[in-house]
């Protein structure tokens, strides 16, 4: 048969765009063409980041559906985005699917799906068309929802997902805690929301069966009780375009290149990096003790603040903040965030746990500062403090506000520890061997690109 044309298809979020365009670019090294469906509105915002075409050349077609959510205060809600992708998105996909087949003999020979949108199997299983499903997070995170079934049969949550009462369950002695007030669907704490991501993770559940393959952007190493538990699933990570000495696409803000420059000016591992990704917002409290909390480190930071950081507040900075932090502190809109974390002054990162963060902190040998906001990011942090030991959380006061003098101990905590300086240098070996020539990642990788060809 002739190269393969793979229909490559991402949850509508950031963290999940990035890692499966940089599989897109794997499979496009490999003679594969690719067609690469994002919704319209963040088609919009990844193209209109400067140099974006220059790094995905022609090779990825770049194409969208419309998602149905009409007004901007709606995206920001994860239980509205939930609802569009599981009532209006399949059938945009479906209408696609059909131009494409319809058009000069045209042949989709597979569809590769973001494992939280199951039904893009189900239509692919439908036209009879060849299928592979992918997690962009943690492989523990898959096991959890396929237990879902068990936590509603042993009485752990209700049949909506609503846990019938707080607790700490653990799938394997091996594998993280989750507490059942931080589970996946329940952290949003919004009930509706609760309703609509509960209702999409069962519906992937039963979507995901029909998938030929189901990778996952993680190792062995990191998750071998995960992956015991879950013998299917298959990890290919860590997946990132500083593995192949590229720049990484898929980010919805320019970066901004010059914090580089500013790191190169910096003492070796003296830098903190604060990130949050692109969801987390701040009340202007906390937004404020975390900026003072930066300053009372009397260290060199460098802050990505997303202009829709905080919450409804303009200039959110305390009073002669940038003043009194003067050239110690950089404060920037977005950045290539991998080749932060893999530049010789960065010292710890500051994080809200998200996969992508996690895997890219880990593969650079990073200690972490924990700060999860929702979702999976909580089951993250479990990871990172409690299995791998390479990081620390952040305690809350009894009005859940992290305190400024809290970052402080904590940072100074994190790198006055060599021990766990060296657990994660050690961490990173491992990972990384994963993805060289004959690394388990690596013959997954191998073995999926030979069935496709097959």
């Amino acid at each position: 048969m002739g190269n393969p044309h793979v229909l490559v298809i991402p949850f509508p979020a950031q963290g999940h765009i990035i890692p499966l365009l940089e599989l897109s670019r794997h499979l496009v090294n490999h003679g594969f063409k690719i067609t690469f469906v994002n919704t319209e509105y963040n088609h919009d915002r990844i193209m209109n980041a400067i140099g974006v075409k220059d790094k995905i050349g022609d090779q990825i077609h770049m194409v969208t559906i419309p998602d149905g959510i009409e007004t901007l205060e709606d995206r920001k809600k994860p239980g509205k985005s939930s609802a569009a992708v599981l009532n209006f998105m399949p059938g945009k996909l479906e209408e696609l699917i059909d131009r494409i087949s319809g058009s000069n003999g045209e042949e989709i020979t597979c569809v590769l799906a973001d494992q939280s949108i199951g039904w893009a199997l189900e239509i692919a299983e439908k036209k009879g068309i060849r299928r592979a499903a992918f997690c962009p997070a943690a492989a523990a995170l898959l096991v959890l929802v396929f237990n879902i079934p068990n936590l509603i049969r042993d009485g752990i949550i209700a049949d909506d997902g609503t846990p019938l009462k707080k607790q700490t369950i653990r799938l394997s002695p091996e594998m993280p805690a989750v507490n059942t007030e931080k589970l996946l669907w329940v952290s949003p704490g919004n009930l509706p929301m609760q309703k609509n991501i509960f209702e999409l993770v069962v519906r992937n559940i039963k979507s995901v069966k029909v998938a030929e393959w189901l990778l996952c952007n993680s190792t062995y190493d990191l998750e071998p009780a995960a992956f015991t538990l879950a013998k299917n699933i298959l990890p290919i990570g860590p997946l990132l375009a500083s593995n192949q000495l590229r720049d990484s696409v898929g980010n919805f803000w320019t970066e901004d290149a010059t914090c580089l420059n500013w790191l190169d000016r910096q003492p070796p591992h003296s830098v903190i990096y604060v990130a949050f990704g692109s969801f987390t917002i701040f009340d202007p409290t906390q937004f404020q003790e975390l900026a003072l909390g930066l300053e009372l480190c009397n260290r060199p930071f460098l802050w990505v603040v997303r202009p829709d950081t905080t919450d409804g507040t303009n200039d959110a900075y305390p009073k002669g903040f940038h003043d009194r932090v003067g050239t110690r502190g950089q404060m920037v809109g977005s950045v290539a965030q991998q080749k932060i974390l893999s530049h010789p002054s960065v010292a710890c990162f500051l994080s809200h746990c998200g996969w992508n963060s996690t895997i890219e902190g880990v593969s650079n040998g990073i200690p972490f500062l924990c700060w999860p906001y929702f979702a999976d990011q909580f089951l993250n942090q479990n990871y990172i403090c409690d299995v791998w030991k390479v990081g620390l959380g952040l305690d809350r006061d009894e009005s859940g506000i992290i305190r400024r003098g809290e970052i402080k101990t904590k940072v100074e905590q994190l790198l006055g520890d060599e021990t766990l300086k060296v657990r994660a240098l050690d961490l990173k070996k491992l990972v990384m061997a994963s993805i060289k020539e004959g690394g388990a990642s690596d013959n997954n990788l191998k073995n999926f690109i030979e069935w496709m060809k097959a």
